[in-house]
């Protein structure tokens, strides 16, 4: 079985529906955007629910793991990342990075939190979440054409613009990332 990192650990086991909502809305009261909680309930209505109320609140939903009797799911709080205003020069669309993936030249950065890459990413991304990269930068080879993806495009932004800072020229972000990705996708949850 494999570990997904999260923030936060909520216990909602014995509790029916609507109360692992409600449990999880004042959880995440307290949590900052970007992280993510790991709701564990043993309703198999919850995720169903879960799904739904992430979708309308604007959180990000990123899956289940089945253990036994309990639900483990997973939810990114939102940060509102939609509305921000992208700064990095370089920019291309999914379709275009599509066709690159075969390139040896490309590189795919996926600076998504671990646990949203771990439920899906892009086969071979390499995983380097935004809040390490300024330490982790090094891990990159500054010759290749570093395609840089996220959720929405907008971390993406900042990760691109950190990566230009430091002395790569050929960075570009994905715009709009892995919340419309229509291509290949692989998962670390067996």
């Amino acid at each position: 079985m494999n570990t997904i990192e999260s923030n936060f650990v909520l216990d909602a086991k014995g509790l029916a529906c609507p109360m692992p909502i409600v449990k999880t809305k004042k959880a995440m009261k307290d949590m900052e955007a970007g992280q993510v909680i790991e709701i564990q309930a043993t309703d198999k209505g919850s995720k169903a629910d879960l799904q739904a109320w992430a979708k309308s609140t604007g959180h990000d939903y990123l899956g289940t793991i089945e253990d036994g009797d309990v639900l483990k799911h997973f939810v990114r709080k939102s940060s509102g990342e939609e509305a921000l205003e992208r700064k990095h020069n370089s920019v291309t669309d999914n379709e275009a990075l599509a066709t690159k993936l075969s390139d040896d030249d490309t590189v795919v950065l996926d600076v998504r939190e671990k646990a949203e890459y771990a439920f899906n990413h892009i086969p071979g991304a390499i995983s380097i979440p935004l809040g390490e990269l300024e330490q982790r930068a090094g891990d990159l080879n500054k010759e290749k054409n570093i395609f840089v993806v996220c959720r929405t495009g907008n971390r993406s932004d900042m990760a691109a613009q950190l990566l230009t800072e430091k002395g790569f020229t050929n960075v570009i972000n994905v715009v709009p990332g892995m919340s419309e990705w229509n291509g290949d996708v692989e998962s670390d949850i067996k």
